[in-house]
């Protein structure tokens, strides 16, 4: 599911007397901590209104935290994830959100393939030294037993 398909999921299943929820609620319901939650306000991400001296969190926030811990999965960086989330926020029209995500996502991909092949190489290298490392091994095993 993509995450401009989890915003609008989300915008239709809004109950019709706005819902707030708490940071606790929020926090057990993405399973992460109050912490992660207030980190994501100071980054803009998430912007609670006030009960008192509690935190109440919209449907909107609720749903702008379930991106960002998406993008976050996928491995974007938290700007990228702001810049998405943010366009999604947005009443213009969607192709110009869609092909800006769809840039990021080709980006990362290119990145991750890069990173895939770097570790191929080095795992290559690895097997390398442990087959020497293991044909050493015999060798002296072998000199040892001649010696006896």
């Amino acid at each position: 599911m993509s995450i401009a398909s989890v915003a609008n999921q989300d915008s239709k299943a809004q109950e019709p007397a706005a819902r707030l929820f708490t940071i606790t609620e929020l926090a057990t319901e993405f399973d992460i901590t109050p912490r992660a939650i207030r980190f994501y306000e100071d980054m803009g991400l998430l912007e609670p209104a006030r009960a008192g001296r509690n935190r109440v969190y919209t449907h909107r926030d609720r749903t702008r935290l379930k991106l960002t811990l998406r993008g976050k999965r996928l491995g974007l960086s938290l700007q990228e994830v702001k810049q998405l989330v943010d366009m999604y926020d947005s009443k213009s029209d969607a192709a110009p959100q869609l092909k800006a995500f769809l840039d990021v996502l080709q980006q990362h991909r290119r990145q991750l393939e890069q990173q895939l092949e770097d570790i191929e190489v080095t795992l290559a290298e690895i097997s390398q030294h442990e087959e020497r490392c293991i044909s050493l091994l015999a060798e002296a095993g072998q000199g040892k037993a001649a010696k006896a």
